[in-house]
């Protein structure tokens, strides 16, 4: 009788000590599953942001390569491929070429609007925050001279915001935008996410004040009614860009606070508004995502998964960003053009959260 409850207990501990393993063969496996079009799009970024033929037939709008210069950081973050971040140096050495040359000082070119050198015309808090944080990540990746060189870049831009376009109410106008100056739900989430991940980086309090001011204003929105029917036309582009101060700020903003709680009930609404949009969940005829507002789906999975460490069921979460990246991977795999779309750049960050949780918006620390 000994023997065979020895056999029983032997075998149940067997079964304990390869359940990790399984576990985690099963995790591994899942990694390669993200793994591999991740490194495609890696390779497909590193022959594209750079090229001149990006100029035409028209020219790409610099904010979307920052996604994929803040993804590729995280690539070189995994493997050490000098290439990663060669792209990402040589990217940013062009955005500081530009914003030596523009109007206001500190400003970046966005390649459409106010070209370096001119004095008039359209030229944006939001986009500019956008390519600040691809040099900020490449900064972050850097010693030395470098970094100096890059973190100087987004200090400067960093300042022209705090100094001329913070509202009174603590969102972020957008500047030069004709169609109206004062604060506004795209300039607040991205800026926001900077001054956030600036704070962390330079250890600069007045920063992170900026940021949580963008939170409180952003609260207190009213998504479904900004102006201008950017929510009626392009919801997608809103939540993600919203997100962005979300998912840099809730792992700085104090618990049992009121602009906590505020913080976790917009979290939640919008998270409560992605599966009937979502694909993956809702089916297809909702967004198309190769359009100009509904290829912002490619980033909402990265903002799941951060968000998925400060909601209750962050595990479902995680979950579903899954089932959505899948759906978008299987987009873009039929993607013959060679051109990094929209919706890959976006992407890309979330492949990038997926395989390194925390790296987007990890310090030199």
């Amino acid at each position: 009788m000994h023997s065979i409850i020895r056999t029983i207990v032997l075998i149940a501990v067997s079964v304990a000590m390869l359940t990790p393993s399984a576990r985690g063969q099963a995790s591994a496996s899942a990694d390669a599953e993200f793994d591999a079009p991740f490194v495609r799009l890696c390779d497909l970024a590193c022959e594209r942001i750079n090229n001149p033929e990006r100029q035409t037939p028209k020219p790409v709008p610099f904010y979307i390569d920052s996604y994929a210069v803040r993804a590729l950081c995280v690539a070189y973050d995994m493997t050490q491929t000098e290439r990663y971040l060669a792209t990402c140096k040589q990217w940013a050495d062009r955005m500081i070429e530009y914003q030596a040359q523009m109007t206001p000082k500190g400003g970046y070119y966005m390649n459409y609007g106010r070209k370096p050198g001119d004095k008039e015309g359209n030229w944006y808090v939001a986009d500019n925050s956008s390519i600040a944080m691809g040099i900020l990540a490449t900064a972050i990746r850097c010693d030395g001279a470098d970094r100096a060189k890059y973190l100087a870049s987004v200090q400067l831009f960093a300042d022209l915001v705090a100094k001329h376009y913070i509202g009174e109410a603590r969102g972020v106008m957008n500047a030069f935008w004709y169609k109206y100056p004062g604060e506004w739900w795209c300039s607040s989430g991205l800026f926001g996410s900077l001054a956030f991940l600036l704070a962390a980086e330079t250890k600069n309090a007045s920063f992170e004040d900026i940021a949580e001011g963008t939170i409180h204003w952003l609260n207190h929105l009213d998504l479904t009614r900004v102006k201008f029917k950017f929510w009626e036309d392009g919801a997608p582009s809103v939540v993600m860009y919203v997100l962005e101060a979300y998912s840099a700020g809730m792992a700085h903003i104090d618990e049992g606070t009121e602009l906590h709680e505020d913080a976790v009930k917009k979290i939640r609404w919008t998270l409560d508004w992605m599966p009937k949009n979502q694909a993956s969940r809702a089916g297809a005829g909702v967004w198309d995502y190769s359009t100009q507002w509904g290829s912002k789906l490619g980033g909402l999975p990265f903002h799941m998964y951060v968000l998925s460490h400060h909601v209750p069921d962050g595990q479902a979460l995680r979950d579903a960003a899954d089932q959505e990246l899948r759906h978008i991977g299987r987009l873009l795999a039929q993607d013959d053009s060679g051109r990094l779309s929209q919706l890959a750049a976006f992407a890309m960050m979330s492949y990038a959260e997926r395989l390194k949780p925390g790296a987007i918006y990890r310090t030199s620390r």
